[in-house]
């Protein structure tokens, strides 16, 4: 099983004693308010056994992010790329109760880390909705660039995003900040 360690962080691909968390934050309106509408727990399950199939069809995929201190599902970050998308993304998502606290960026630098140094990725996107400032400066932080609005796929066409990207080159060079 891939184990990417951060200073409190492990990441790993997803399990089925994930779910209750997993569920809780696909039901968070708070969570969801910018990256797309809430989740039942049949949903939830569907999900997480998609990024489970991604594991098994491709041998990579979305990371499950525990904390070291509580063994504590806490969210997930990419890397992902669903039907259509240009390239592989990198997102992010969290628990409430672990936001504010660093871990997204903690998590997010590990996810940039595996995308361009283990799955020798030659571009990474972060696709975010104009109002969903935090994940801009996220982003922003990471040193990616916003190259503005993208056109998803259906059935997300219709729903505005910008494209935030960057490559191994200017990962190298912004990721210096990190270690």
């Amino acid at each position: 099983m891939t184990i990417v360690e951060t200073k409190r962080l492990i990441l790993r691909p997803p399990i089925k004693d994930d779910l209750d968390a997993w569920a809780l934050m696909e039901a968070d309106e708070s969570v969801k308010a910018n990256t797309g509408s809430v989740q039942d727990r049949r949903e939830s399950w569907s999900q997480l056994l998609s990024v489970a199939g991604h594991w098994s069809i491709m041998g990579w995929g979305a990371l499950c992010a525990v904390e070291k201190s509580s063994n504590r599902f806490i969210g997930r970050f990419g890397p992902t790329k669903p039907y259509g998308w240009p390239c592989i993304e990198v997102g992010w998502m969290l628990l409430p109760e672990f936001q504010g606290k660093g871990y997204a960026l903690e998590g997010a630098v590990a996810a940039m880390d595996f995308a361009f140094f283990t799955l020798d990725r030659t571009r990474v996107i972060h696709t975010i909705r104009p109002a969903n400032t935090a994940s801009q400066r996220l982003a922003r932080k990471l040193g990616s660039v916003n190259l503005g609005p993208i056109t998803l796929p259906p059935p997300f066409e219709a729903i505005a995003n910008d494209e935030w990207s960057q490559t191994p080159e200017q990962w190298t060079a912004n990721r210096t900040q990190f270690v």
